[in-house]
């Protein structure tokens, strides 16, 4: 005998959870066994510890940062860590000018540059290059330092400058400072600092080249997009050579537009004019100071260099997310023990636990042997979040903090609800005098759609509150979010199909009073003619608490109907109705 309808489709259902669930745990299992993945979620910051990086600014003598600016720099060092993968992770100020940056677990090293490499990016025109060293070869054939500048030499231009390029920026004191200056001293981790109006003399990145460079003309704040990438040839041949590719905003590309057309002028094949180089300077070094071989107006700009691909990666990363307003320096950075630890998490799972046997005795109480339905879907909600959860921390590094543990408890009362709902649906159709398989289907098409309009309206609060908060409250809007997703899913895949196939069995469909579908204990109301009554097989006292529940249930013609034979007025019609 072949399958109804209903029952092809809960095999189908079921069938499809169970692969679902399989394939969530191979997944996992793999990443254990061929990856860094583990079968334990990683644990936020207060309940782990990490990593406290301290940041302070770089500023030149008695200048200040503001507190818009310090602003500015946490929100830029928070869309970089996010972008790196690490979730949890807090970003704050201490005092007026440091930042604290506090990540969960061991950050890997790429992470670790993100944040210390405080990537403020200026691009000025090259005025100057030469030897990194300070020394030059005397007439005895020794190398010999040149002197410090005298403090009489002249340090303000004799004819004010017209643009970037103009050589009246080179005063005597400032071409003594360049020829006495010395790559070397420039360490790797320190930052050299100018104001934005003022000449600069640093060296390239690798302290192997020394440059004089005119004021700030492009702000790294309008480069609007980097990207890392392969370069290509006119061709569109790849050269094997990564790049960063720059896209700069409105402003950006009418400044770099001038820029390139003034330098492009100074452009010679034998580029012996210096001045047709133009740097981009990486936190006071220049990365690269390439010759404008043409006007580029277009807002697009390339950096080359000694890249590969996780440093080209970093550098597009730091720089898309926009160059902090000052440079800063790594003051300190620590291991930090968990804010909350062990015992805490402890307290979470025991809260958790509580809640879910309060959730198992209600429901065995008000459902009887139908509770089982609720227990046994819970079973397999919390087996499906624990999965996904522990995917995603190791594919996107999420890190479960107690505030993410705060949500996945609430979650139970959310997906409880939802069995709640579809059970009273149920059993509303059996108090019309469905039968139970009627019951669950027509219970069905009710409950869905108020199951998808309460978690509709839950998901839609987890994104806003995801959105609009930062920190922990993330955590708790995350977990809030994706228990909703799978708490419709379990609905859907596994409770509606179980009651399909219980709803055949000999038990449930006889309305045992153990199964909690007892229709006459329900007040079942079989509707007649203008007439309704309740089961004839229910006597005493549960056939009174049966009326009672069918009186609940008339119609407003059952009632008006009820008072008149009460009343005796339709006592004749009544006796007229039984002897024909």
């Amino acid at each position: 005998m072949a399958k109804s309808s209903p029952v092809k489709n809960a095999s189908r259902s079921l069938t499809w959870l169970g692969v679902i669930i399989v394939a969530c745990a191979m997944i996992l299992g793999g990443g254990v066994l061929f990856a860094n993945a583990s079968w334990m979620p990683k644990l936020g910051l207060d309940l782990e510890g990490g990593t406290q990086i301290i940041l302070t600014p770089q500023l030149q003598g008695n200048e200040k940062i503001s507190s818009d600016e310090l602003n500015q720099a946490v929100s830029i060092i928070r869309e970089r860590v996010d972008a790196s993968g690490v979730s949890e992770a807090q970003v704050s100020t201490q005092g007026s000018d440091n930042i604290v940056v506090s990540i969960p677990g061991t950050p890997d090293q790429s992470t670790l540059n993100r944040i210390k490499s405080s990537s403020k990016m200026e691009l000025r025109p090259v005025l100057l290059t030469g030897e990194p060293t300070n020394t030059f070869v005397g007439s005895n054939g020794k190398k010999t330092a040149y002197p410090s500048p005298a403090p009489t030499l002249q340090s303000t231009p004799t004819a004010k400058p017209t643009n970037g390029s103009d050589t009246s920026w080179i005063t005597p004191k400032l071409q003594a400072e360049y020829d006495a200056f010395n790559c070397a001293s420039l360490k790797k981790d320190n930052t050299n600092i100018a104001p934005a109006d003022k000449p600069l003399i640093t060296c390239s990145n690798d302290l192997s080249t020394k440059y004089l460079l005119g004021p700030v003309e492009v702000e790294g704040s309008e480069i609007s997009n980097a990207t890392a990438g392969i370069a290509t040839d006119s061709s569109g041949n790849t050269t094997g050579q990564w790049v960063v590719n720059l896209t700069f905003n409105n402003q950006g590309a009418k400044d770099f537009g001038k820029v390139s057309t003034r330098l492009y002028g100074y452009y010679s094949a034998d580029s012996s004019d210096v001045r047709s180089r133009f740097a981009f300077v990486l936190d006071g070094k220049v990365l690269e100071a390439p010759a404008m071989q043409g006007a580029i107006t277009n807002g697009e700009a390339q950096i080359s260099g000694s890249f590969d691909q996780e440093s080209a990666t970093t550098l597009a990363d730091q720089l898309k997310f926009g160059a902090l307003p000052v440079s800063f320096k790594v003051q300190s950075s620590d291991t930090i023990s968990a804010t909350l630890g062990s015992t805490q998490l402890m307290s979470g799972l025991v809260a958790g636990v509580i809640g879910l046997l309060l959730v198992v005795i209600y429901t065995l109480f008000q459902y009887r042997l139908l509770g089982l339905v609720t227990i046994t879907s819970l079973v397999v909600a919390a087996l499906m979040t624990y999965l996904v959860i522990a995917i995603l921390s190791w594919r996107i590094d999420y890190r479960l903090s107690l505030a993410g543990v705060a949500g996945l408890i609430v979650a139970i009362g959310f997906t409880a609800d939802s069995f709640i709902v579809y059970f009273e649906r149920i059993r509303d159709e059996l108090r019309d005098g469905r039968s139970l398989e009627g019951a669950v289907e027509a219970g069905w098409k009710r409950a869905k759609r108020t199951i998808y309009a309460s978690k509709s309206t839950n998901l839609l609060a987890a994104i806003v509150l995801y959105v609009l908060a930062v920190g922990n409250v993330q955590g708790f809007a995350f977990t809030l979010g994706v228990t909703t997703v799978l708490d419709v899913l379990i609905v859907i895949l596994f409770t509606h199909p179980t009651l399909q196939l219980l709803a055949r069995t000999r038990f449930f469909a006889s309305g045992n009073k153990w199964s909690g579908l007892d229709p006459d204990a329900l007040g079942a109301v079989y509707r007649g003619a203008a007439q309704f009554r309740t089961a004839a097989t229910v006597t005493g006292a549960k056939r009174a608490s049966s009326s009672r529940e069918a009186a609940k249930r008339q119609t407003i013609a059952e009632r008006k109907k009820a008072e008149l034979v009460s009343s005796g007025a339709g006592s004749r019609s009544e006796k007229d109705e039984k002897e024909s």
